[in-house]
C-alpha cells in the first residue's frame, strides 16, 4: 500500500497528540509512585473503564477474532467469551474489595494476606514471573500483530514496524505514567472505534463482497455464522464451548480475565476514587468489552473469507510477507488494503491506537512490579519517590525492547494466547478462593504457580517426545487444571498456617464476606475489634453477576440476530439484556451505598 497525504496526516496528528498527552501529564506523574502508578487514587469510573476496554482492544485482537472465525465460526469466539463469567464476578464481589486493601500493586496484596518469609518470596518471584516473563509474552504477541499489520499495509520491514511504533509508546508512557496511559486510552479508544466499525462497512459493500445479504449467504460464510456452536458436534462443542464454559474461566490466569481480578484491572481499580467507581469503571468495562467491540471484528473475518479464501490467497497476494507468519489472523489486515485513502489512514490510526494503548498499560503494569514489589521491596526500600519513578521509566524501556525482540520468533496470536491459558491452568481458583476461605496460604499459590508451569513445559517439550499420543488443546486444559488444582490443595493442609494476627488485620481492613473466614471472626470478636459490616450479601451478589452475564450476553447476540436479519429473536435478547442492564446499575448504587 502507498499511503496519500491525508493518511498520513491523520497517523501524524494521532503520534502528535499521544505525545502532547504524555509531556502535559509529565510533571504531575513524576511527583510521587502513587501519581507515577496509581494517578493518585483519584479517577472516575468512565475514564478507568474506557482504558480498560482501551488496553484489550489491542492490535493483535482483532486479528485473534479473524483467525477463530476463520478456522471455528462465530461460535469459536466462546474461547474467549466464556470469561465474561470472571469480569462479572471481578464486578460484583471483587473489585469493592481490591479498593479496600488500597495497595500499590495487586502483588502488594500477598505481604497483606499471607505472613513470614514465604509471602516476601511470593511477591518478589512474581514480579519478575508477571512482571517480565508474563507481560513480556503478552506485549510480544502485540507487537507481532503490529508486524502484520506493518508488512501488509505499509511494506515495512518487522524492525522498522516496532522501531517506528514502539517509540513513541515508551516516551509518552514512560513520562505520563498511568494517568497518561489512561487520558491517552480515552482519546485511543474513541478512535479505535470510529475506525473498526466504518472499516466494517466499507469492506461489507466492496464488489469483491457485495453487500451483507450476499456476504450472508455466500457459501463459504453461511456455515460460519451460528453463534451457538453445534451441538451434534462433539468434536467442537467440547472445546469451544463446554470447557470454556466449565473449566476455563475459573481455573485459568489470563492476563485482563484473571479469576478475582488482578493485573492492570487490578491497577485501575486500585486508582479508584472509591468503591463506587470501581464497580463502575469494571461494570463498564465488561459491558463494551463483549457486547460493544466484537461484531465488527467478526463481520471483516466473514468477508475474508470470501476476499481469501485460503492461506495460499493471502500468499499470493503479499508475496513480500515471510512465508512464515501467512497464518489466519493475517487475513484482518489483508482486508484493509481494500479501503479507499482517507478512511485507510483513520483505520491505520484505529489499529497504532490500539497497539498502544495495550502496550502502554503493560508497560506502566510490569514497571509498577519491578519497581514496587522488586526494587523498593528488596533492593532499596530507603530510595525516594524521584528515584523510583525514574528506575520505573528505566524498566518501561527494558520491558519494550526485551517484547520486540521476542515477537520476531513468533508466528500467530492464537498460539500464544494458547501457551498463556496452559501456563496459568490450574491457578485459577486460588484467586478467587483466597478472599473467602483463610487456610489458603503463600505456599498454596508457589504451588500452583510452580506446578502449572511444569505442567505447560511437560506438554508442549516432553509429552510427545515420551511416547505419549498428542492431546488436543482442551485435553492439556483439563489434565493441567486437574493435577495443579490437586497438588496445590495437598500443598494448603500439609503447609503451616498464615500467621492468625496477618489474617486479623486482613480481615478487618478488607471485610471479605462468607463461611470461610469463621475461625478468624472468632479471633477478631476475642481481641474485642468492632468492624463495620456489610448490609449486602454475597448472594445478592453472586446473583448479580449471573444477571449480569445473561444481560451482556443477550446485548452481544442480539446485535448479531440484528446483523443476521433475525429480528424476532434480536427483540426479544434486546428485551432480555435491557432488564438486565436494569438491575444492574440497580445493583451499582446499591452496593455502593
Amino acid at each position: 500500500m502507498i499511503l496519500e497525504t491525508v493518511d498520513w496526516l491523520f497517523i501524524i496528528a494521532f503520534f502528535a497528540v499521544s505525545l502532547f498527552i504524555g509531556i502535559w501529564v509529565a510533571r504531575q506523574a513524576g511527583s510521587s509512585v502513587s501519581e507515577f502508578f496509581l494517578s493518585g487514587r483519584e479517577m472516575p469510573w468512565w475514564l478507568l473503564g474506557v482504558s480498560m476496554v482501551a488496553t484489550t482492544f489491542s492490535a493483535d485482537t482483532p486479528n485473534l477474532v479473524t483467525d477463530i472465525v476463520r478456522e471455528n465460526g462465530v461460535s469459536g469466539n466462546w474461547e474467549w467469551w466464556a470469561f465474561l463469567l470472571t469480569g462479572m464476578l471481578t464486578v460484583f464481589v471483587y473489585s469493592k474489595l481490591w479498593r479496600r486493601s488500597e495497595v500499590l500493586t495487586d502483588l502488594e496484596f500477598y505481604e497483606m494476606r499471607y505472613s513470614g518469609k514465604t509471602a516476601a518470596f511470593l511477591r518478589g518471584f512474581r514480579a519478575i514471573y508477571l512482571g517480565v516473563f508474563f507481560n513480556v509474552m503478552i506485549m510480544a504477541t502485540v507487537c507481532l500483530a503490529a508486524i502484520k499489520i506493518g508488512g501488509v499495509l505499509l511494506d515495512m520491514t518487522p524492525i522498522q514496524t516496532l522501531l517506528i511504533a514502539s517509540v513513541v509508546t515508551v516516551i509518552y508512557s514512560s513520562l505520563g505514567g498511568l494517568k497518561g496511559v489512561l487520558i491517552t486510552d480515552f482519546v485511543q479508544f474513541i478512535i479505535a472505534m470510529i475506525g473498526s466499525i466504518w472499516a466494517s462497512y466499507v469492506i461489507i459493500n466492496l464488489p469483491e463482497v457485495g453487500g451483507l445479504s450476499n456476504m450472508l449467504s455466500h457459501e463459504v460464510v453461511s456455515t460460519k455464522l451460528d453463534i451457538l456452536p453445534d451441538f451434534t458436534k462433539t468434536e467442537t462443542l467440547v472445546p469451544l464451548f463446554i470447557i470454556p464454559l466449565a473449566v476455563q474461566w475459573w481455573s485459568v490466569w489470563y492476563p485482563g480475565a484473571e479469576p478475582g481480578g488482578g493485573g492492570y484491572i487490578a491497577q485501575r481499580m486500585l486508582s479508584a476514587k472509591d468503591e463506587k467507581n470501581a464497580i463502575g469503571a469494571t461494570l463498564f468495562f465488561n459491558v463494551a468489552h463483549y457486547a460493544l467491540r466484537p461484531w465488527p471484528w467478526i463481520l471483516i473475518a466473514l468477508a475474508s473469507l470470501i476476499v481469501f479464501p485460503n492461506l495460499e490467497s493471502i500468499q499470493a497476494a503479499f508475496p513480500n510477507v515471510a512465508p512464515d507468519i501467512i497464518k489466519n489472523d493475517l487475513a484482518y489486515p489483508a482486508m484493509l488494503t481494500y479501503l479507499p485513502h482517507g478512511l485507510l489512514g483513520v483505520v491505520i490510526a484505529s489499529l497504532i491506537a490500539a497497539f498502544m494503548s495495550t502496550i502502554s498499560t503493560h508497560l506502566n503494569w510490569g514497571s509498577s512490579y519491578l519497581v514496587n514489589d522488586f526494587y523498593k521491596r528488596f533492593i532499596n526500600p530507603e530510595s525516594s519517590d524521584k528515584a523510583l519513578v525514574n528506575v520505573g521509566r528505566i524498566s518501561t524501556v527494558v520491558l519494550m525492547i526485551l517484547s520486540a525482540i521476542l515477537a520476531l520468533y513468533l508466528e500467530n496470536a492464537i498460539q500464544a494466547f494458547r501457551i498463556l491459558l496452559t501456563i496459568g491452568a490450574g491457578t485459577g481458583l486460588i484467586f478467587i478462593l483466597r478472599w473467602f476461605w483463610w487456610r489458603i496460604n503463600a505456599f498454596t499459590e508457589l504451588a500452583g504457580m510452580f506446578i502449572s508451569f511444569f505442567m505447560a513445559i511437560y506438554f508442549e517439550f516432553i509429552h510427545e517426545r515420551l511416547g505419549f499420543a498428542p492431546l488436543a488443546g482442551w485435553e492439556r486444559l483439563i489434565i493441567g487444571v486437574g493435577v495443579t488444582t490437586a497438588a496445590w490443595l495437598l500443598v494448603t493442609f500439609l503447609t503451616r498456617e498464615t500467621d492468625m494476627k496477618q489474617l486479623v488485620q486482613f480481615y478487618v481492613k478488607v471485610r471479605p464476606a462468607g463461611p470461610g473466614w469463621t475461625k478468624v471472626k472468632k479471633a477478631v470478636a476475642e481481641e474485642g475489634i468492632t468492624i463495620t459490616k456489610d448490609k449486602h450479601t454475597l448472594t445478592l451478589e453472586i446473583l448479580s453477576v449471573f444477571i449480569g452475564t445473561i444481560a451482556v450476553f443477550s446485548a452481544l447476540f442480539a446485535t448479531g440476530y440484528f446483523i443476521y436479519g433475525k429480528i424476532s429473536i434480536a427483540l426479544v435478547l434486546t428485551l432480555i439484556s435491557g432488564t438486565g442492564f436494569g438491575w444492574l446499575i440497580y445493583m451499582w448504587k446499591k452496593l455502593s451505598s
